[in-house]
């Protein structure tokens, strides 16, 4: 007997994904680590947080984890990576970490402007709409960075953060390190890429096996869905509510749809659709919006799950998924409302 839902995506190929994306994200943690621990044993931490205490300062953080959160603007992984070593040496707390998370945030974003915004998305959608839209998201990004600013003047003290720990952490080389001066260069080398083998092996399993059910899952989507009884028709019928809500013009409805499944995508969908005068800019960047906010369940599932779990694991993992989901969903409606008035 047959069963009653047909695999079509090879498991063999789908786990050859799963093994390229956790060795990316492996690289890109470890790099990050290691270069982290190289600047707690070479003394350039206190010099970084020189420059990031306007960011630590307001929000009640010490300024070595200030650190952490610029170095998201050249790798989200590597930072994230460092605010989990401050957090597992107990240089802060969860509610210290889940400040800190936040305020990542406009330097994520910063990072994909030249990885992705500048060099794709702006020749797809023209100068003007690629610019108003980058602007918005830009804008939408910084404000979630000032909230969480905000929060930690308001909800830290010094029961959140451990400010001794911190100044440990940053001349004994880290938690796990010893308050022996390294002897020569070599050693602190070694020293460091020590403590980044431990910090990466701890993570690497979790993060591999999550990997590897998101994306069996997704790679079989249709078929489960099939199977309950489900279709992707629930993606256009979210989309076809929210458009009307807004008022948007009905060509809005495949253009959410495509651009909460794939940005680039959604962007070539809307590009011809600008031109022939259908979209103005604001609607336009309104309607992609739109798109963002639906997108939020796809990607949370696909990535954002797989890679917070992977980093902080369940519990907390979850924590940061919700934070970040509900003031990106929050802040880009306010930007909706302020678009379409």
């Amino acid at each position: 007997m047959q069963s009653a839902v047909t695999l079509s995506h090879p498991v063999a190929a789908v786990l050859a994904d799963v093994l390229v994306r956790v060795l990316r994200i492996t690289a890109f943690l470890s790099v990050g680590v290691f270069l982290a621990n190289l600047a707690v044993a070479f003394g350039l931490v206190e010099k970084i947080a020189v420059v990031s205490q306007y960011l630590t300062g307001p929000a009640n953080l010490p300024d070595e984890v200030g650190t952490a959160i610029l170095t998201t603007t050249a790798s989200p992984t590597a930072g994230y990576g460092m605010l989990a070593d401050f957090r597992e040496s107990g240089v802060l707390d969860d509610r210290a970490t889940l400040v800190a998370v936040t305020i990542n945030t406009f330097f994520g974003f910063a990072q994909h402007i030249v990885t992705f915004y500048a060099p794709i998305l702006i020749p797809i959608l023209g100068a003007r709409v690629g610019v108003l839209y980058v602007t918005t998201r830009g804008l939408v990004a910084l404000a979630i960075t000032l909230t969480g600013i905000a929060a930690g003047a308001l909800v830290l003290d010094r029961s959140n953060v451990d400010r001794d720990a911190a100044e440990s952490v940053t001349t004994d080389g880290g938690a796990g390190g010893t308050t022996d001066e390294p002897a020569s260069t070599g050693e602190r080398v070694r020293e460091a890429a020590g403590e980044t083998r431990e910090k990466v092996a701890e993570i690497l399993p979790r993060l591999a096996g999550i990997y590897v059910v998101v994306a069996l899952l997704v790679a079989y989507s249709e078929q489960i869905m099939g199977y309950l009884g489900g279709s992707g028709a629930a993606l256009t019928t979210t989309a076809d509510g929210l458009t009307g809500l807004l008022g948007l013009p009905g060509a809005a409805v495949p253009v959410v749809a495509a651009f909460a499944l794939d940005t680039t995508s959604g962007a070539v969908v809307i590009a011809p659709l600008i031109e022939n005068g259908t979209f103005t800019a604001r609607t336009a960047v309104a309607a992609m919006l739109v798109g963002g906010i639906v997108s939020f369940a796809v990607s949370t599932f696909k990535r954002s799950i797989p890679f917070q779990y992977g980093i902080w694991g369940r519990e907390f993992g979850s924590k940061v998924i919700a934070v970040n989901t509900g003031l990106k969903i929050g802040w880009i409606a306010l930007a909706l409302v302020l678009l379409l008035v």
